[in-house]
């Protein structure tokens, strides 16, 4: 029986980097369902969709495949078999792919590929509803948060390493947005599980919340939850 780790939480707190370096430690398989939407995100922005038009979206959303692959453990994203791990990490992607993942069509075409993945494999998978929504059962639940000031900083710093022109208070206030439409949309809303662990990495760095977690998942295996 797989081993499954949910991690959900707001926009830039540290989910991926934190994942990836948890299941790299655990040896479990790191999910980036983040990345899926964004994918599905840029392949509907190349169409022009307007995501509001239903039958519009239906229609690009058939014509839109969305595989991952893992080299040297890293995951790879693919649209339509084009690697756009790096098309997708762009502000203009951001901004938008909250919106996109609101809608139910989205949702149900990815869920289903990510259930099969940690039906076979000890996964550890982030997101915004992960183990309220996707993997409800998964042996252990996460919520990890931090304050919208210092998500808005280290989104700041991330696009200036990488040359990127942006505003710290632009970049707070779409935190802020984000962090609305997540908690209040209609389907599957942002929230924490009610069995999820509250872990705020406000005041901690990446290796004290990596470890964290690794502390947690590796007491729910000694004791026996589904290892």
């Amino acid at each position: 029986m797989s081993f499954n780790i949910a991690i959900d939480g707001p926009a830039g707190a540290g989910k991926s980097t934190i994942a990836k370096r948890a299941a790299k430690e655990l040896s479990f398989i790191y999910v980036d369902t983040g990345a899926m939407y964004r994918a599905i995100t840029l392949g509907l922005m190349r169409r022009g969709t307007d995501i509001e038009d239903v039958q519009a979206l239906e229609r690009s959303l058939a014509e839109i495949e969305v595989t991952i692959d893992y080299r040297d453990g890293a995951q790879q994203v693919y649209l339509n078999g084009e690697n756009v791990s790096g098309s997708i990490r762009t502000e203009e992607v951001s901004a938008r792919t909250s919106a996109c993942a609101a809608k139910p069509q989205v949702r149900a075409k990815l869920t289903d590929l990510q259930r099969e993945l940690a039906r076979k494999e000890n996964v550890l998978m982030d997101g915004r509803d992960i183990g309220t929504a996707i993997l409800p059962d998964a042996q252990l639940k996460i919520y990890l948060t931090a304050s919208v000031q210092t998500r808005a900083q280290r989104r700041y710093k991330e696009l200036i390493e990488r040359g990127e022109s942006c505003s710290l208070e632009a970049i707070e206030k779409d935190i802020e947005e984000r962090d609305y439409r997540d908690m209040h949309r209609e389907t599957a809303p942002l929230k924490q599980a009610e069995d999820a662990v509250l872990v705020d990495s406000s005041d901690m760095t990446i290796e004290e919340v990596t470890a964290r977690i690794v502390e947690l998942a590796r007491e729910r295996i000694g004791s026996g939850c589904g290892a």
